[in-house]
């Protein structure tokens, strides 16, 4: 690993790792000698990074030179914790990885009352068990979105009866119970949804439909809130 990459990684672990950060632990993680861990730690305090050394609770970093500053009221860091931690309760492992991260980041750039509030924040989410309970990589599905690409899926609907479609992903959408896939449908040549817990495999392709996605996922809202209306109104 370059000693750049080594270092930001090494940044990152201070950040997030649960006290105590010990040497030792750092050195393991990131797969250097002890000596190496110390050369390390002496190039980013001299490049600007405030790490503290305590006995007893090993390396704590005070101020990241790498973020900007933050400035954000106490309504904001609730709102920021209890909003991270809601994602880290859906049961998205790739997501709940990023919250935390996010998390820790966000604190380093903070003061020190800012960050305790931040980490202690009163809202709280419990959710006991995770919200989704499906097995299925999502991250397969996010990267098509991304990289605007068509994938094939083996799909079962509601009856269970088994399709096989070609799609082109527009958007993860977390709701109550599950999570959907809004997506134009190359077989029906017209927008669907799909259910994350009924797709039994997902292949990607090279197809791509960049840059169309942005414009199809907004006409695809468009309809979706124009079906809305009509039933609010029918409704009156």
């Amino acid at each position: 690993m370059p000693r750049a990459d080594r270092l930001l990684r090494l940044l990152q672990l201070i950040r997030v790792m649960a006290p105590p950060i010990t040497a030792a632990r750092l050195a393991d993680e990131i797969g250097v000698s002890i000596r190496a861990l110390y050369r390390d730690i002496d190039a980013l305090r001299a490049a600007g990074a405030r790490i503290e050394g305590q006995r007893g609770y090993g390396y704590k970093l005070i101020e990241d030179p790498s973020l900007p500053p933050q400035s954000l009221d106490r309504d904001e860091i609730e709102a920021l914790a209890l909003g991270l931690a809601e994602v880290g309760s859906w049961g998205d492992p790739m997501l709940a990885r990023a919250a935390a991260s996010v998390l820790s980041k966000v604190a380093a750039t903070l003061s020190d009352e800012r960050g305790r509030q931040l980490i202690h924040a009163i809202a709280r989410v419990f959710q006991p068990t995770p919200r989704y309970a499906d097995d299925m990589d999502l991250a397969p599905l996010r990267s098509a979105c991304w990289q605007e690409v068509a994938v094939k899926i083996s799909y079962h609907d509601q009856k269970n009866h088994e399709s096989e479609r070609e799609i082109l992903p527009l958007s993860l959408v977390y709701n109550e119970d599950c999570v959907t896939v809004l997506s134009w449908c190359c077989l029906r040549e017209d927008f669907r949804m799909f259910r994350t817990d009924r797709i039994t495999a997902l292949r990607s392709t090279d197809r791509s439909f960049r840059p169309r996605r942005v414009a199809l996922l907004r006409t695809y809202l468009e309809q979706l809130q124009g079906q809305l209306d009509s039933q609010i109104a029918g409704r009156k």
